[in-house]
């Protein structure tokens, strides 16, 4: 029997790359899978593979970006499942510029599909996941988000992709805080893998190794993402998680470094000697993305 036996579980950009391995990994646990993906071709063949390997999935196309059109989803798979218990919030895009040859629209496209994309799902199933547990019923309910590398440390060229995955790493911190009274975890991947959207952006980078383990194959994060969707996760929250091939980190996030204090207001002057001192105590930062 699989980890996620009877488990019903949502994930969005589920026609390919990442979404589309966590549905096939879901599946072989034992979930019941709603694929969703505007793509409904894709998201369709996904189920199909699923119901090939003797898996339960159905594919749905609503928009994720807008409450109403989120609700279809939930409603779409409460029909076909009875209940769910798991959000993994996959699906994005890129509109990648250097910052100030970015357009409003680049920045509204990235900002509604990442960060409003990651709201809308999760605000809705989070109502009905705290209705519940309020009214005596046992939750073990999962919000699974997805970060990025350039979310947690920047990414020339990508201002607002890296302000969306920023914004969801935190987004990530809240929820796990204010749910945990009612049975939920949030947790968040910042994934490396080979998908559509990391060969175009650092296509010399993610190639497959002509022979031996491909370090960058999406297959490889998604025993994490499983097991994080599972009953067996409940003592986990709040965390976000770096995953490639066979590597798992834990991202420690901002925290605070070295200190001065004068006991008293300081001059600009002593402000700036204060600076240079403590970035000299302090631990390196990590190279940016792409610089």
């Amino acid at each position: 029997m699989g980890i996620c036996q009877q488990r019903t579980v949502i994930i969005t950009g589920a026609g390919g790359g990442l979404g589309r391995a966590y549905a096939l990994a879901f599946a072989a646990e034992g979930a019941n899978v709603v694929v969703n993906d505007i793509r409904k071709d894709a998201a369709d063949a996904v189920v199909a593979e699923i119901v090939a390997a003797g898996g339960k999935a159905i594919a749905n196309a609503d928009d994720i970006t807008r409450i109403d059109t989120a609700q279809q989803i939930v409603d779409a798979a409460l029909a076909a499942y009875g209940e769910v218990h798991v959000v993994v919030n996959n699906a994005g895009i890129l509109r990648d510029r250097m910052f100030v040859s970015l357009s409003e629209d680049d920045w509204d496209q990235v900002m509604r599909v990442h960060l409003k994309g990651h709201f809308c799902l999760a605000n809705i199933l989070g109502k009905r996941w705290r209705d519940q547990a309020k009214a005596g019923n046992k939750i073990a309910a999962r919000i699974i988000n997805t970060s990025s590398g350039a979310g947690l440390q920047g990414s020339i060229g990508q201002s607002n992709y890296s302000a969306a995955k920023g914004g969801i790493a935190t987004l990530t911190l809240v929820q796990a805080a204010e749910m945990a009274r009612y049975g939920v975890t949030a947790n968040a991947l910042a994934p490396s893998a080979r998908t559509s959207m990391t060969e175009s952006a650092m296509a010399d980078v993610v190639k497959a190794p002509e022979s031996g383990f491909d370090s960058w194959a999406a297959e490889n994060v998604a025993p994490l993402v499983v097991w994080l969707g599972s009953e067996a996760s409940s003592h986990v929250s709040g965390q976000v998680f770096e995953a490639q091939g066979g590597r798992i980190s834990v991202c420690d996030g901002w925290r605070t470094g070295p200190q001065k204090d004068k006991g008293a207001r300081l001059t600009p002057a002593e402000a700036g000697a204060a600076v240079d001192e403590l970035m000299k105590q302090s631990v390196p930062a990590q190279k940016v993305w792409g610089s």
